[in-house]
């Protein structure tokens, strides 16, 4: 659809908000003069125009043309939702929060909910009143959950009914009495004392004025992430990152998606998580941008997402490898399944060439499996594959440059930033209109994640003379289980408050299953004889499943660091990998 249309479809009052100048957030340049090296990746795509608009902007004119249309669907209760729906639940919420809750433009709300229909209603009704949405693995622990509301500040928090308590005990761990809201699972559900029903808010018409929109460069998205090293931190994503990401997606020799009609209507299975990246911008707001069906797996098990497969036409599938290696090893997944599938792109971590030509094999040569790469502070896109280049020999390639993106690869230890040549291995750096604002509240690690203008991924790659990227390995200390982000200091500051520690230290260790699990090696206090199975107990209290110590526990005498006192991870993952302990 073009511009004129998209306007024409809006308000003269909102047209105005098209017309104002853009300025970007930060004072870091989106091109500086090193974008001209030879050695600077760039897209070979035709650029694309980003307009001044905030998410709902750009959204809500598809929610009213692809209004007839279902937006989505859960799995599990055939609960569903058009996008007309969706629209209008949204902006009933939006006034609901500024009216009831008195929530001001920049206030911060959590959501804590599994995969499930009313996902968009929240977050983009959040989004349309000028605050921002933050969101929560719904598998937290309380501890987990009252680290991310203190330290994001939010005023509010969304969550299901069956989460409630779980929320309820982080609040009072926090002495705190943020609202809660509740989405009922069923409609019979009674909603806990104390919490607002969101059904309330979001069927409620409220008479007063829509709100106006805010400005491209107002904060949007708060995820959390690791970035490259320590603790899990907000990242600040603006409404003109998110939008930049999904024209970035939509570029016309990119996008295999296509508008609904009567007769065909593009669907996918929601399993990646909607509160990550990935599952948010492609599961979520690029599903609404394209009328695309989003079937919606609250957790997933082989024979719901198979059911999926086999009832729902499905067209379109974003992966990460695990569920990659599930289809293409699961006996009872079958070629005919993806009779209608066209494409399978998987993202969060990288994808071997065999794995690839296994699932080609099992699935059927009809079906394009390509990679992309990408980072929460990325918004995530940034390498995808044109539709007209054929892979060829370029197996395991994550993807080419896309639009209004730069991308070099330096020597890790060069200050200078020089780019590197051809099929030379080194730090992987971006320069887009994606890339974050920064980490929330950490003006240091916000600097040390970007030199001279650029963002360090902390990823290790090259690009061939076609300009494909491969990853080869990270620089980061992240520890990458089944594509979730582990922080080894996390762990070890959990572990080192376990009785008799005196030092701690947390690598990944390859894993068939999972890719990586954590492993730890624990120095106990003199006196004390430390049990590892006490250990590793004490931890699953405290943290979710993939973040346990599946890796086991060793016992140490030291923890080898070098002389300011940084471990040394890679002697451990040598050790471990030359001896086994």
């Amino acid at each position: 659809m073009s511009l004129s249309v998209i306007r024409g479809v809006l308000s003269i009052g909102r047209q105005k908000t098209y017309l104002r100048k853009h300025v970007f957030s930060s004072s870091r340049t989106l091109v500086t003069t090193d974008c001209s090296h030879p050695n600077v990746l760039k897209s070979e795509l035709s650029d694309v125009v980003v307009p001044d608009w905030t998410i709902c902007e750009m959204l809500y004119p598809k929610l009213e043309l692809y209004h007839k249309y279902t937006a989505v669907e859960c799995a599990s209760s055939g609960k569903s939702y058009t996008f007309g729906q969706i629209r209008m639940k949204s902006r009933n919420f939006s006034k609901a929060l500024k009216e009831k809750l008195k929530l001001k433009k920049g206030d911060i709300v959590a959501i804590l909910v599994k995969n499930i229909p009313e996902f968009g209603i929240a977050a983009y009704g959040i989004f349309e009143a000028g605050l921002v949405v933050t969101t929560l693995n719904p598998a937290y622990t309380p501890d987990e959950i009252k680290k991310q509301l203190l330290d994001s500040g939010a005023r509010a928090i969304i969550t299901q009914a069956s989460d409630f308590c779980k929320v309820k005990s982080a609040l009072e761990i926090m002495h705190s009495q943020i609202p809660i809201i509740v989405i009922k699972e069923k409609q019979a559900d009674s909603i806990p004392s104390g919490a607002i029903d969101f059904f309330e808010f979001a069927d409620t018409v409220i008479n007063v004025p829509d709100i106006e929109p805010g400005h491209t460069s107002d904060l949007a998205f708060l995820p959390y992430s690791s970035g490259t090293t320590g603790l899990p931190k907000g990242v600040e994503l603006t409404h003109n990152n998110i939008v930049s990401n999904i024209f970035q997606f939509n570029h016309k020799d990119v996008s295999f998606l296509n508008p609904p009609t009567d007769n065909f209507q593009d669907v996918i299975p929601t399993v990646l998580p909607l509160y990550h990246i990935y599952g948010f911008t492609a599961g979520t707001v690029n599903s609404a941008y394209n009328g695309t069906k989003s079937v919606t797996l609250d957790k997933f098990s082989p024979e719901l997402f198979i059911t999926v497969l086999k009832n729902h036409r499905v067209t379109v599938i974003y992966a990460a490898p695990p569920l990659i290696l599930f289809l293409t090893s699961h006996q009872d997944v079958k070629k005919e399944y993806f009779k209608y599938v066209k494409m399978v792109i998987s993202g969060g971590a990288p994808l071997g060439c065999l794995d690839e030509q296994r699932f080609t094999d099992k699935v059927g040569s009809h079906v394009t499996i390509t990679q992309a790469y990408g980072l929460t502070e990325t918004s995530p896109l940034v390498t995808w594959f044109p539709k007209t280049y054929a892979k060829n020999e370029n197996g395991g390639c994550i993807g080419k440059v896309v639009p209004k993106t730069y991308v070099k690869i330096i020597a890790p230890d060069d200050p200078t930033g020089t780019p590197l040549g051809m099929n030379q291995s080194g730090e992987l750096l971006v320069k887009g209109p994606q890339v974050m604002r920064g980490y929330y509240n950490r003006p240091e690690e916000t600097e040390k994640s970007f030199l001279n203008g650029w963002f360090r991924t902390g990823d290790l790659g090259h690009f061939n003379d076609e300009g494909c990227m491969f990853i080869t390995d990270r620089l980061k200390e992240l520890i990458k289980v089944k594509g979730f982000q582990v922080a080894p200091a996390e762990l070890e500051e959990l572990i080192r408050s376990f009785p008799g520690v005196d030092d701690a230290a947390v690598i990944g260790i390859p894993n068939q299953a999972h890719g990586e699990v954590p492993r730890a090696y624990v120095v106990p206090k003199e006196g004390f004889a430390l049990n590892v199975e006490e250990i590793k107990e004490y931890v699953a209290i405290k943290v979710t499943k993939y973040k346990q110590l599946a890796g086991g526990v060793q016992i140490v005498d030291t923890i080898p660091k070098n002389p300011s006192g940084k471990i040394l991870r890679r002697l451990l993952k040598q050790n471990y990998k030359e001896k086994g302990i």
